[in-house]
């Protein structure tokens, strides 16, 4: 069906409830997610989130110490990965006046900014060495002495961690420490990729429109079925980073309100009509010793019509359209076979966890 706006989010915009301050979503992963964020922003203890990139780890990090009894402090992020390995260390814990050539004042680092609060360390696992046991110290004294000085600094920080590697299989191969890992380790929340959570697409692709068609004084209001089709057919391998980028490049193109198949990129299209080619029959080869074809179909066929009445929680009329058939003959079918209905299955009301805690405006990657 076709992708209304206001329809999916509300009237005036307002996510429903399938959203957890600026992490959205309503599918059994991230609904886990969401009640895993809410049972361990309470602890100090380390966390370690795990996922892909653009999967929204610094999101789930930022909702963790929303949660959490420092709120009130500082939430401090730090991109492991994206200063150098002379510079983090400096960084991460501050140095004095001649430390070092260019130090021409002291400096305090990032644990002493955090104090009281949230240290987000990004991409941990891009951590040399060297800094890998100084920072196994501070978790386990909460204390460290700043590049060129010999006087301890205690501070109260509760770190969060996160990472796109396997740091397990790094321990393994000598590249991370092991103790290092264990102790990050203690409260771990792994974050699925896009791909296995399709249903939450056509949620985000509204959320972002959305989003950024206030930001650019847009209105943009629908997505016809077949673009829907298409996104939802994808796999985005950037994850949520990926389809906000795209529905941005998307609402700045827009001219009439409506996104149609031929707005979408050639690799949405292209990647999605690969699987359709094999999305039924991935794999058929016929055995040695042959097959009983009437049969074999008759399974087949029996097959779909029970799964299309099952998610169409039973409504005939529903499953015949799935099945590009008249309802008269779906029935006709059913009654000749013996197949019995499939009585309906109400999905779950998402958990009580699951409530608003920042503005809407946020931006939902990582």
């Amino acid at each position: 069906m076709e992708l209304h706006i206001t329809a999916l989010l509300g009237q005036h915009g307002e996510e429903d409830t399938w959203t957890f301050g600026p992490l959205v979503g309503k599918s059994p992963a991230m609904r886990g997610v969401f009640a895993l964020i809410a049972k361990l922003a309470s602890s100090s203890a380390t966390v370690l989130i795990s996922g892909e990139s653009g999967t929204g780890k610094e999101l789930v990090a930022r909702a963790i110490h929303t949660l959490s009894p420092r709120a009130a402090h500082s939430f401090v992020p730090v991109n492991c990965a994206a200063i150098p390995e002379e510079l983090l260390e400096s960084e991460l814990f501050g140095h004095v006046r001649g430390a070092f050539t260019g130090a021409i004042n002291a400096r305090q680092g990032r644990f002493q900014l955090a104090h009281g609060g949230t240290l987000f360390l990004d991409e941990v696992g891009e951590m040399s060495a060297k800094l890998q046991a100084k920072l196994l110290r501070v978790l386990q004294e909460q204390e460290f002495e700043p590049i060129g000085s010999d006087k301890a600094v205690h501070v109260d920080v509760r770190v969060v961690a996160a990472t796109n590697r396997d740091l397990r299989l790094a321990t393994k191969e000598g590249r991370f420490r092991e103790d290092l890992f264990y102790r990050l380790n203690v409260l771990p929340v792994e974050l699925p990729p896009l791909r296995e959570r399709p249903e939450d697409i056509a949620l985000l692709t509204a959320y972002f429109l959305q989003r950024h068609s206030r930001k650019k004084g847009r209105a943009v209001e629908k997505v016809e079925k077949e673009a829907l089709a298409l996104l939802e057919g994808y796999s985005w391998p950037g994850n949520v980073r990926e389809l906000e980028n795209l529905l941005e490049r998307l609402v700045i193109l827009n001219e009439d309100g409506v996104i149609r198949v031929r707005d979408l990129p050639d690799y949405v299209c292209q990647s999605f009509a690969g699987q359709k080619d094999n999305a039924l029959f991935p794999a058929i080869h016929l055995p040695p010793e042959g097959v009983d074809l009437d049969r074999l179909l008759q399974e087949i066929e029996n097959t779909l019509i029970l799964q299309a009445l099952s998610r169409t929680r039973g409504n005939k009329t529903l499953a015949a359209e799935l099945l590009c058939l008249n309802r008269t003959t779906l029935v006709e079918r059913l009654r000749k076979r013996g197949l019995e209905p499939v009585r309906p299955v109400l999905t779950p009301l998402p958990s009580s966890a699951v409530r608003r805690m920042t503005a809407g405006d946020c931006s939902l990657t990582a």
